[in-house]
């Protein structure tokens, strides 16, 4: 699947209000656009994602049944 086919899944499904998700549409741009970018720019991208990831912490706690 690419990032345009995951992009119409997201909407379709109201997958945009998930933050977890729009993640892996950012990866997935990220990995087709791999061969025109720098080895840094590359990595400074993925680091990006991560830390953005790794902010939404443990927020699910108590809702899971709402948001998964």
């Amino acid at each position: 699947m690419d990032s345009n086919d995951l992009a119409r899944y997201l909407e379709a499904t109201n997958g945009i209000s998930k933050p977890w998700l729009l993640a892996q549409l950012r990866l997935a741009k990220l990995k087709e656009q791999r061969e025109s970018l720098s080895p840094q720019e590359y990595e400074n991208r993925l680091a990006d994602i991560h830390q953005d990831l790794m902010n939404l912490g443990e927020w699910w706690n108590g809702i899971e049944d709402e948001v998964f």
